[in-house]
């Protein structure tokens, strides 16, 4: 557990100071969510239905912005040959780099989502499900990206490549965080497919960095 904090807290320290990937990744999510108001018009009632789309849609390319130098910095400096000798789990430790990936970007998306869905049109009965879809969706999207990363390190064009083996996988979290947001804006529950999202999640915490090691293995092998 002591590696796992120490991980967290090096990647967040490293993350604060300098702070260009996550900004990156907000900046984006922010400007993707503001420029479709000018490109479809500014009718109240299109941007209120195309809202919860949108807004997840432009989370899920933000999240892949940063997403190849999870561990790329670390096989450049030797880091990751520490990781994979050091007596604590490599996928403990890959978890803990998860979480940090998740501290940086997702959280600080989860947080400005509501202010962005204001700025769509979105009902105010839609906010509550908009965070609870965020809050389950955005780990899933770390832990997912961890497995993209680790497959895709030292290569040529990473970033591109993420985004090829990461998205595909995270349509049906699309799938239902959009619906989720349209079944609360319709009157009806979204218990279903919060349900659905939080199994996703509850799936990727021991799966993803087990698989995630594996790949790191294999890379530094």
């Amino acid at each position: 557990m002591n590696a796992f904090l120490a991980i967290v807290r090096r990647d967040l320290s490293l993350a604060l100071r300098q702070g260009s990937d996550a900004a990156m990744a907000l900046m984006f999510f922010v400007i993707v969510v503001t420029l479709f108001p000018l490109g479809v018009g500014p009718e109240p009632g299109v941007l209120e239905r195309i809202s919860a789309g949108i807004v997840w849609v432009a989370a899920l390319l933000a999240a892949m912005l940063s997403l190849d130098r999870m561990f790329q910095s670390d096989y450049d400096d030797g880091t990751l040959e520490l990781m994979l000798l050091a007596p604590a789990p490599l996928e403990l430790l890959v978890l803990g780099k998860c979480l940090a990936h998740w501290l940086t970007t997702g959280l600080p998306m989860l947080l400005i989502a509501p202010l962005l869905g204001l700025f769509m049109n979105m009902q105010a009965d839609a906010y509550p499900v908009l965070l609870a879809t965020m809050a389950l969706g955005t780990p899933v999207l770390s832990l997912l990206g961890g497995i993209g990363a680790a497959l895709v390190l030292g290569a040529r064009r990473a970033g591109a490549l993420v985004a090829l083996l990461v998205l595909p996988l995270t349509i049906p979290l699309l799938i239902f965080g959009v619906s989720a947001i349209e079944a609360a804006v319709t009157g009806h529950s979204s218990k279903a497919q919060l349900l659905i999202i939080g199994a996703m999640l509850l799936a990727t915490l021991p799966l993803a960095p087990w698989a995630t090691a594996a790949a790191l293995r294999q890379a530094v092998s």
